[in-house]
């Protein structure tokens, strides 16, 4: 089996070799994100791996089909990047559902408990010497109310570590999954109590956008907010907005709504051209990640494991779990 994985960095190569030369699996490695420019670096591989910023549009499915490519297994957990609808019937798609919640929901606290206590100001101003607490006072977690977009396996992870802290935890989810451990309510109510919000949500039409200008109106004055899933369901000019107008106190953002032509590269010596991007990164009271949340060993290493076992599955005609279509 010949696999083309797009978008490849260094760390990934260390699991993927691993779990390749089990199957016996051939890889190549191509540093592009699969989109319609570089689709034709899919030619004569039996399988495409892709990740959460490649496009992976209609005109790229048709091509893939063309070119006899059999399944695109996605690296990640969502497929929002993905054209399900012209799959259908022709490649076979499969997911990454969990890897480790624990490396995200780590990674959402560790960016809450950095802008609460002015860790990244106090790191900064250290490093010149400056011995000063003035500015950095900041508050006490426990007692406080964290209110949780999401209970999935990620929100029920971070729901574990927010209850460590002695907070007080609301929710909100279609799906209750969580009902004998968790206070439900609706979004509403979630927005205007909580003291703390944090996303834990798939990006669908429905959620696109879900803090919003009017959400924004609704929630407490000096609200942080908390995004490790998906860029897209915040609107940044809205959040801009809240925050220039001390409705939102901080931000802690690893994802980015337009991060694909930004994230996973280094543009440190270029200028960069969105000025959203810049206006967000100007704020003192934003920290920006580029969607590192995932990044621990152990999930790199379950990435790996189960992309390469659904290419094996969906290869074979064996029923694969992960398999998209077949989940929906």
């Amino acid at each position: 089996m010949k696999i083309a994985f797009f978008d490849a960095k260094p760390y990934d190569k260390i699991s993927f070799e691993k779990y390749a030369s089990i199957y016996g699996i051939r890889i190549k490695y191509y540093e592009p994100k699969l989109n319609e420019d570089t689709v034709e670096l899919a030619k004569n591989y039996d399988g495409v791996c892709a990740f959460v910023n490649d496009k992976v549009s209609s005109y790229v499915m048709e091509k893939l089909c063309s070119y006899g490519v059999k399944f695109v297994v996605m690296r990640c957990a969502g497929y929002n990047n993905v054209d399900l609808k012209s799959a259908v019937g022709k490649i076979k798609i499969a997911r990454v559902p969990a890897y480790s919640p624990y490396s995200i929901a780590e990674h959402a606290m560790a960016m809450l408990l950095c802008t609460v206590r002015k860790i990244h100001k106090s790191y900064i101003r250290t490093k010149d010497f400056n011995f000063s607490l003035d500015g950095l006072t900041g508050f006490d977690l426990h007692g406080k109310t964290v209110g949780v977009l999401g209970t999935g396996k990620i929100g029920q992870a971070f729901i574990g570590i927010c209850r460590g802290f002695g907070m007080k935890i609301i929710a909100y989810d279609k799906i209750h999954s969580c009902r004998d451990t968790v206070t439900y309510v609706e979004l509403d109510t979630l927005l205007s109590e909580s003291d703390i919000i944090s996303l834990h949500c798939p990006l669908t039409e429905e959620t696109y956008h879900m803090i919003n200008s009017d959400a924004i109106e609704k929630m407490k004055q000096g609200v942080i907010i908390i995004n490790t899933s998906r860029g897209a369901l915040i609107d940044t000019e809205a959040l801009i907005n809240g925050i220039k107008a001390r409705k939102i106190s901080s931000a802690c953002l690893d994802v980015y709504e337009e991060e694909a032509a930004v994230f996973y590269n280094d543009l440190s010596g270029l200028i960069i051209e969105d000025d959203t991007l810049l206006r967000l990164i100007s704020l003192p009271n934003v920290i920006i990640t580029s969607h590192q949340a995932y990044l621990t060993n152990e999930a790199l290493d379950n990435i790996a494991k189960i992309t390469v076992e659904n290419a094996v599955k969906l290869m074979s005609g064996e029923r694969c779990e992960n398999e998209i279509l077949f989940m929906s």
